[in-house]
């Protein structure tokens, strides 16, 4: 690398959930550890900071705080459409203040998460680049670029909703996109969460108008799509790999948790965890309850506030945490398999740590993700029904029971897929791989010095 200071300073601006701050603190950490001398100002509410006062320290990486503009009782889970419109109307001018007092050198980059579209108005104003980071997958990005597509042949998210299932159900005109039900693109093109889908798609429509465009995505893994964007839109678009937590040894004491599994034999263990926002119904949870006991697997169990009796529900065969370091825990030989909501953040997880999946989609890009596991990457089984119907226990402990087998043919080639797709991430991420080489030249881009 060359020496010298670029005098390239980033402002990361990410949307305030933690699947979407995660991802954004881990890009940083990337671009830090290939050029440590550019500098970060990462941009979060006080609130957040608090939640994140644990993250180690980095050279030329500082928190910088705006105030909690948005109002406590809007959570996310309880106000969905009123927490992104406090986000996308109350946030714009503390942050433009705060561009204001940072300390120099004037910021050079606006890293911004897409669906914040005002950040796009701000670097005008300032003078100052700005690139889209999108933390779902290009195929998700390029589904609602080209919606108008879907109208066009669905002519209204009502129709679509209502239509039978069958080849008129199947979307095959997306560019770069395989085939795809109705029933599996992002809810708030046909369902839950339409009530935001002029605002995604605002965003959506925005992101061309950066001057780079960045996913948390591997090229090999969505080509078709990635090239297909880059024949549409004329914003130079990287695909930055991962941008999942690094795992690094360390002396520190082990977790409570990372010793059961030590105990227990290799890939013996379901790791069971629906993300950090929203829930399944009560009566769909008690189900997963009862299958999971059924199966007589062992279990690792994120339980989210609901660990009380979880484990005595389950049999005692497993563990329930309210947290865990998720990366570890399926980087760890003991574990097998991966129940999960199909969150980008948990799919790239879960393709990275090398494990067959169970799926449960709920919201938004969700589904999306979940049928492109089982069917474009052949590493995982659905559990969630497309009609939303409940999904009784006796078939969840058969579907467990199945993820987890290794003998059968059906069971030995998902992880053969699952180690292929493993191997595919470490490739493209190492250096020299495609998303090295992005990162590279995004650095380069934006630092105005060679790597």
């Amino acid at each position: 690398m060359a020496g010298g200071n670029c005098g390239c300073h980033i402002v990361a601006l990410p949307y305030p959930g933690r699947g979407h701050i995660n991802p954004m603190l881990n890009l940083c950490r990337v671009i830090l550890d290939s050029r440590p001398e550019i500098s970060v100002s990462f941009i979060v509410t006080e609130e957040w900071l608090g939640l994140l006062a644990a993250t180690p320290p980095t050279p030329n990486f500082r928190f910088h705080t705006v105030p909690n503009v948005i109002p406590s009782e809007i959570g996310r889970g309880n106000d969905f459409p009123g927490f992104m419109d406090a986000v996308l109307t109350r946030l714009e001018a503390p942050v433009e203040q705060l561009l204001d007092r940072l300390p120099p050198p004037k910021p050079t980059l606006i890293i911004y998460d897409t669906y914040l579209t005002w950040a796009v108005a701000v670097g005008g104003r300032r003078n100052i680049p700005v690139a889209s980071f999108y933390t779902m997958s290009a195929t998700v990005f390029s589904i609602f670029y080209h919606s108008h597509l879907i109208f066009q042949h669905r002519h209204s998210p009502s129709n679509i909703a209502d239509d039978e299932e069958g080849e008129e159900n199947l979307v095959d005109y997306i560019p770069g996109v395989p085939p795809i039900r109705v029933t599996d693109l992002p809810t708030p093109i046909h369902g839950k969460g339409n009530e935001v889908f002029p605002q995604a798609l605002q965003a959506i429509q925005s992101a061309p108008k950066a001057q780079y465009l960045l996913f948390t995505s591997l090229y090999e893994l969505e080509s078709q799509v990635i090239d297909a964007l880059r024949q549409k839109i004329p914003t130079k678009i990287y695909t930055l790999g991962l941008a999942i937590p690094t795992l690094s040894s360390t002396t520190d004491e082990r977790p409570y948790y990372l010793k059961w599994l030590d105990a227990q034999s290799k890939d013996s263990v379901l790791y069971i965890s629906q993300g950090s926002f929203l829930s399944v119904s009560k009566a769909q949870f008690e189900e997963i309850v009862a299958g999971v006991g059924r199966s007589g697997v062992r279990f690792l169990w994120v339980g989210r506030g609901e660990e009380d009796g979880l484990e005595e529900k389950c049999g005692g065969r497993g563990l329930v945490v309210p947290w865990c370091d998720q990366l570890k825990v399926l980087s760890h030989p003991s574990v097998g398999g991966f129940w999960s909501h199909c969150g980008w953040n948990s799919t790239k997880e879960g393709a990275f740590a090398g494990l067959p999946m169970l799926t449960f989609p709920i919201f938004w890009d969700q589904v999306t993700n979940s049928k492109m596991v089982v069917e474009e990457w052949g590493f995982g089984m659905r559990v969630k029904k497309e009609d939303d119907s409940l999904v009784r226990g006796d078939e969840i402990g058969e579907l467990v029971l199945r993820v987890m087998e290794s003998e059968s043919e059906e069971a030995k080639e998902r992880r053969r897929r699952a180690k292929e797709i493993q191997q595919i991430c470490k490739s493209a991420s190492g250096v020299g791989g495609s998303s090295h080489k992005d990162l590279m030249a995004f650095i380069k881009d934006i630092s105005g010095c060679s790597t």
